[in-house]
């Protein structure tokens, strides 16, 4: 993975300002739109990798022969468009996740659009309305498939941005890998029921502890997505000073310093890394959640000092996410739970056979034809509240699918009224998450531990 430096960073803006410029004058002289843009071709292929000491692993699923999927940039407000090319013997589809896209954009097979069989493609056009950290991932077999490989970062850049030094892009996941370096049994049962089946090899962009340099004192902006299908994180930065300045793809009200801080699968984090002034000096990102804390990457001071200041790094621009009507917010109910009332139906797009989650006492995988009931029926621009209750001994990373919610309040913790699409539940925790139904069509919510989603902790909102 590159590393973007500041000047590198300027020089791709600068053409393709004067790509839109000449584009621009092109229309006016024509009288011709806009070209819509040429798709980003993502080819679902399998590959061999060196994940492991013991040699290359076989049958690793990515959007890019060459290596790990690719880091797909888009601008705030623009128009993007990728073109999936099923290469992988299992059907599939793209989910963009946390960009607030079109309902039959959304990847979600069965509820918006088509799987897509081995050999055919699948069209995908929008222009993302938020700019921040991203991912995207399949959503049929999504234990197997995201698993082995198939989830990718998205940048959705703003010119309005503050300027850094540099940029780091960070795919955190973990693969089921066996003492031959294979793949092996995708879950255990027994942990599924509880809080998920860890992986054997973490790696950060497919790698152990990978290093990057970085300038001497400057400012980083370190982009980290949790892509895998499991674990939950506690981030920490040795060797220097750094602040959480977005989280989920929006800006955090108040920065604060990543101190332990907690997110699941399916979060993104954004810092700025001060880096030290003296050359060599190494600055590390580690995860210190549980008995076996790990550096996950580390970066490298070289060069000259730049004598940045993290005091005077401006400001991100907000996102424009509609604002919670409270006074007139309509109250929805929700409780995770734990069941053996159904064993999961089978499906095209994958079954784990078993039924140990339930969204208000209702399991449903969320891949099958014949879904459930809406969880509740939504009007189009109405603002609601969702009063979430965690009735397990386990965490839950709740993904609302194609609109933004804020957080209101916790039973358990102080938050910040933070604008996301992913919630960390505790156990035994009450939350209010309030928004603002603003995206026609049919959203699904679920828990991002895969698992989970895959044995019953999935439903839907109708906005209508």
């Amino acid at each position: 993975m590159t590393i973007f430096t500041r000047r590198n960073l300027l020089k791709a803006a600068a053409a393709a300002s004067l790509a839109g410029i000449g584009a621009s004058a092109a229309g006016r002289l024509t009288g011709l739109a806009a070209a819509k843009p040429e798709p980003l071709v993502l080819k679902a292929v399998s590959i061999e990798a060196k994940l492991a000491e013991a040699g290359p692993t076989k049958n690793v699923l990515t959007y890019d022969a060459a290596g790990m999927p690719p880091v797909v940039r888009m601008r705030k407000g623009e128009p993007f468009a990728a073109r999936l090319v099923n290469g992988i013997d299992d059907p599939t589809t793209i989910h963009w996740h946390g960009v607030r896209v079109p309902n039959k954009m959304d990847g979600v097979p069965f509820l918006v659009q088509p799987y897509v069989y081995q050999g055919d493609h699948f069209d995908y056009a929008f222009s993302p309305p938020d700019a921040g950290t991203f991912w995207y991932h399949p959503h049929c077999n999504t234990l197997e498939q995201m698993g082995h490989g198939l989830t990718g970062v998205i940048v959705v850049e703003n010119p309005n941005d503050p300027v850094f030094d540099s940029e780091l892009v960070i795919n955190l996941r973990d693969w089921r890998l066996g003492d031959d370096g294979q793949f092996i049994e995708s879950f255990r049962p027994r942990d599924a029921a509880r809080s998920g089946t860890y992986g054997t090899v973490r790696t950060a962009n497919w790698l152990d502890q990978p290093q990057y340099d970085a300038p001497a004192g400057g400012l980083v902006r370190l982009r980290a997505a949790i892509t895998d299908v499991t674990r939950i994180y506690a981030f920490r930065v040795d060797g220097a000073e750094a602040s959480v300045i977005a989280l989920d793809g929006n800006p955090v009200p108040q920065r604060f310093a990543p101190d332990a801080l907690q997110l699941g699968p399916g979060q993104r984090l954004e810092l700025a890394v001060r880096m030290p002034d003296d050359e060599g000096a190494i600055v590390s990102l580690r995860d210190v959640r549980g008995t076996k804390p790990k550096v996950l990457a580390t970066l490298r001071a070289v060069g000259k000092s730049l004598k940045r200041d993290l005091r005077d790094l401006g400001s991100l621009e907000a996102n424009p996410v509609a604002e919670v009507d409270l006074a007139s917010a309509k109250r929805i109910p929700l409780a995770l739970s734990a069941t053996a009332e159904n064993v999961s139906a089978d499906s095209i797009c994958g079954s784990l056979g078993y039924s140990f989650w339930a969204i208000n006492k209702v399991p449903w995988p969320g891949d099958t034809p014949d879904p459930t009931a809406p969880l509740a029926e939504l009007k189009l621009g109405k603002s609601y509240v969702i009063d979430m209750e965690n009735l397990t001994p386990h965490s839950h990373p709740i993904h609302l699918h194609g609109m933004s919610f804020k957080v209101l309040s916790s039973s358990t913790r102080r938050v910040q009224p933070l604008v996301s699409d992913t919630y960390l539940i505790q156990p035994d925790e009450k939350v209010q998450l309030g928004f603002v139904a603003d995206n026609h069509g049919d959203w699904l919510l679920h828990c991002h531990i895969i698992e989970h989603q895959k044995t019953g902790m999935t439903s839907y909102f109708r906005v209508t």
